[in-house]
């Protein structure tokens, strides 16, 4: 899934480096995928995780969050968050209640994976070379590459951290499935530096960055939850594949949105994956179709022209003429039904089944 961004600023002044949030002064919601009591444990326990770091770093986190500028003087702009920003967190939480326990026992693994997901876009940011995240100048390009890695470096720490308070009995498998994720992330992260520079890739290339990049955080969220909300051995792996099949789905809904997405619900420009020549799995599938209409999509890439919105429109419609967009659809819709099958088979209490069930349509309902 594409990443998107997480907590708006808190709302008081800032405090000085290293001091504990204060109360009422956690980030605004993430998104709708949290229930309200949900919001209530998680923001301030982020909030003081990220207080926490050492005063360089934190400086660094909490202008990469979005709750305040380089001077750590708090921003009041337009809420930019939108429901994928939530979705970590919130399956941690919801996985710790469908395993019979209660969120609040959960609360490390949430707050975790999201320091988790920090410290991913920091360190994507400077592989990428991406100037902006949340509309503003990227982390890296007001601090300095090196601070920005530094601060990713501290964030996955800190998520460490976070689990090895936990309780004795669950804070090292904690730790070694996190492991397992963190290692899982780097794969996919190394899949995606292949595919951009592959002279033919294909679906599968695809599908191992996705695995990799985006199926299993929302595994390892699901997965950790699960163990601390008391679950089985069991039910911690039927979590994890829900979480992973989930994330394949939302990927898949982001790479659709990216093509075919309206722009006022979206954020991003129209067709912007294609004026970016993005190879997601749609994108790749048209090249890798044999067809005419791949065929023009190829040639017209290989120009390094840049793309007027009438041309953007046309690619796009190549891109369907391929039977690409129906591929994608499709196989969001098989990931989306695995993961219904694995929470039945899970069985969780009916609350928690129901608000899982509901983050299924969510990311079903994201799908152009």
């Amino acid at each position: 899934m594409t990443a998107t961004e997480a907590p708006a600023p808190p709302t008081g002044a800032a405090e000085p480096p290293g001091a504990a949030p204060p109360a009422g002064d956690a980030p605004r919601p993430l998104g709708t995928a949290f229930q309200a009591e949900h919001l209530a444990l998680f923001e301030p326990a982020l909030s003081a995780a990220v207080h926490r770091l050492p005063a360089a770093v934190r400086r660094v986190a909490g202008y990469h969050l979005g709750w305040w500028d380089e001077h750590e003087r708090p921003l009041f702009g337009p809420d930019t968050t939108d429901e994928a920003a939530s979705i970590r967190p919130a399956l941690a939480l919801l996985c710790g209640e469908a395993a019979g326990g209660d969120a609040a026992a959960a609360l490390p693994a949430a707050v975790a994976v999201e320091l988790v997901h920090h410290f991913t876009l920091l360190h994507d940011d400077i592989i990428d070379g991406g100037g902006t995240r949340r509309r503003r100048p990227a982390a890296w390009t007001v601090f300095g590459t090196a601070q920005a890695l530094l601060t990713g470096d501290s964030l996955m720490v800190a998520a460490m951290d976070v689990l090895a308070a936990g309780p004795r009995d669950i804070a090292p498998r904690a730790l070694h499935d996190l492991a397992a994720g963190l290692q899982d992330l780097g794969a996919g992260r190394g899949a995606e530096l292949r595919l951009a520079a592959a002279p033919a890739p294909t679906p599968d290339d695809c599908r191992e960055v996705i695995a990799g990049k985006t199926a299993s955080l929302l595994g390892c969220a699901c997965s950790l939850g699960t163990m601390f909300g008391g679950g089985s051995a069991g039910r911690v792996r039927l979590m994890r594949m829900f979480g992973e099949r989930l994330g394949h789905a939302s990927h898949l809904a982001d790479d659709m949105l990216g093509l075919w997405g309206d722009p006022r619900g979206t954020g991003g420009a129209v067709h912007r994956d294609l004026a970016r020549r993005k190879r997601s799995l749609p994108v790749v599938a048209a090249l890798a179709s044999g067809t005419a209409a791949g065929r023009e999509l190829a040639a017209a890439f290989e120009t390094g022209a840049e793309f007027s919105p009438a041309v953007l429109a046309h690619l796009a419609g190549l891109v369907e003429r391929t039977g690409a967009r129906r591929l994608a659809a499709d196989a969001a819709a098989e990931h989306l039904a695995a993961a219904a099958a694995c929470l039945d088979a899970a069985d969780p209490p009916p609350g928690p089944a129901a608000a899982l069930r509901a983050v299924i349509g969510r990311v079903a309902a994201r799908i152009p």
